[in-house]
């Protein structure tokens, strides 16, 4: 009997699936304990955004120019390439101003979790999860088409994108128990914006599945390569500088970017 999809997309969704759980891992830290080591989080961050941005510039945009240039040619190829670098940029740009992520503002110390508004705060965790649900619909399938055309890259992206997705599932996670005081809700919430994720590589697996030739495939990887390098300098890098107590950021940044070149190297041997 016919599997449904092959090997390697179940392979490539598992990945996808397990990147977007850290989302609920989130949840987890906020019930659980007390706070997490804001020195420990800014060194988290700045080491996926180190990650996210080496993997995107050095295999991920590659890959999209030589795809490319095997449809068109390498002059046009590079061209092509980087025209769907800027695009992914351009896309994400217009997901933050239509649908703003606002996790990088919420925290215990926010003045609205002081009130007894509990209302305003549910209003605020709706808008959040909503909000970083959107958002994870490109890391999905970022995640999902890096670990399906080579999983040596695909999967130190999602180890980066889980990284990530720890403080979004905080951010979720804080207003709704405030507002509800169940940990159940606050859980659920975290993880169905996490499966937001998975979700999307599956829907754009089944839509571009029939159309995969080299300049598709092109432009999904210079649009991912993109979308990663836009998400770690405005989201990931801001967020570790403001958590930071002293040179926490460069020295995740640098340690990301070193770990991810060292995995690569170790993959392709």
């Amino acid at each position: 009997m016919p599997t449904l999809f092959p090997a390697a997309v179940w392979i490539a969704l598992a990945v996808t699936l397990a990147a977007g759980l850290a989302t609920a891992l989130g949840s987890l830290m906020v019930i659980f304990s007390r706070r997490p080591d804001p020195r420990l989080l800014a060194f988290g961050l700045a080491f996926a955004g180190g990650a996210m941005v080496y993997v995107s510039l050095t295999e991920i945009l590659g890959k999209s120019v030589d795809a490319f240039s095997q449809a068109y040619g390498p002059q046009w190829g590079f061209a092509a390439g980087t025209a769907a670098f800027l695009g992914g940029m351009g896309l994400i740009v217009l997901i933050d101003h239509f649908v703003p992520n606002p996790h990088d503002g919420l925290s215990v110390d926010d003045p609205a979790f002081r009130e007894h508004n509990r209302a305003y705060i549910k209003r605020v965790g709706l808008l959040t999860a909503v909000a970083i649900t959107a958002h994870n619909f490109p890391e999905g399938l970022a995640t999902f088409f890096a670990t399906l055309d080579n999983p040596s890259v695909g999967m130190p992206l999602a180890l980066a994108i889980a990284i990530h997705n720890i403080p979004e599932g905080i951010a979720i996670a804080v207003p709704v128990y405030f507002a509800t005081h169940r940990k159940d809700y606050a859980f659920i919430a975290s993880l169905v914006s996490g499966l937001a994720e998975p979700l999307g590589a599956l829907v754009g697996y089944l839509l571009l599945s029939r159309f995969l030739t080299q300049p598709v495939f092109g432009a999904v990887f210079g649009m991912i390569a993109g979308i990663m390098v836009f998400l770690a300098l405005d989201e990931l890098l801001p967020a570790a500088k403001r958590y930071a107590k002293g040179h926490e950021t460069v020295y995740g940044l640098v340690g990301g970017m070193a770990t991810l070149a060292i995995s690569l190297v170790l993959f392709k041997w």
